[in-house]
């Protein structure tokens, strides 16, 4: 049985590593609000070597529809605000002192409909990588009924939980993307 429990366990590890990895891309998706996960994609290229911008400011939200940026180092300023221009987040950096405002500027009816798509592909690559994880839970299964490790009915009992627990992931995809989805379109 030791077997076939560390094959769900793998399984289940899988998923939730799908899972994580959603969470992320989705957070990456604007929603009409500013928040600081938005600039997690922009790398500085500061002194020759691409830097993340969180590693190298702080990241405020002080208002629904405003970011604050504020690099530590003040010489900065002019290479943060170029790599938020060119990081294509559809945002318009304005330096202010020693610090970089970001407005964030309404969405349209027709980009929120192109971000509900960017979500819901989002959604289908980790229904993927959840079905990838299944097929290989499967043939670890079947390996086991075939080398004798493991009864027919073991691992018979062992594939309908392995379907479970995919449908489980399945439906958890969809409901983080169906919240994602409710964001976007709240106005």
């Amino acid at each position: 049985m030791g077997m076939i429990e560390d094959v769900h366990q793998d399984l289940r590890a899988s998923i939730g590593k799908a899972h994580e990895a959603l969470k992320r891309e989705l957070a990456k998706v604007r929603t009409g609000r500013a928040a600081a996960a938005m600039l997690d994609s922009v790398r500085v290229d500061y002194y020759g070597t691409p830097t993340q911008l969180s590693q190298m400011a702080s990241i405020n939200v002080p208002e629904p529809r405003l970011l604050t940026v504020k690099p530590w180092d003040k010489t900065a300023i002019k290479l943060v605000e170029k790599a938020i221009r060119e990081a294509e987040l559809g945002l318009n950096p304005q330096p202010d002192g020693d610090l970089i405002r970001v407005p964030v500027p309404a969405l349209t009816e027709e980009r929120r409909k192109e971000l509900v798509k960017l979500a819901k592909k989002q959604g289908e690559e980790a229904k993927v990588a959840v079905r990838n994880a299944r097929r290989d839970a499967l043939e670890l299964l079947g390996d086991l009924a075939k080398d004798g490790e493991a009864s027919e009915d073991e691992v018979d009992r062992a594939k309908k939980k392995a379907e479970d627990l995919v449908a489980d992931g399945t439906k958890q995809v969809d409901s983080l993307v169906g919240a994602k989805e409710k964001d976007i379109l709240d106005v």
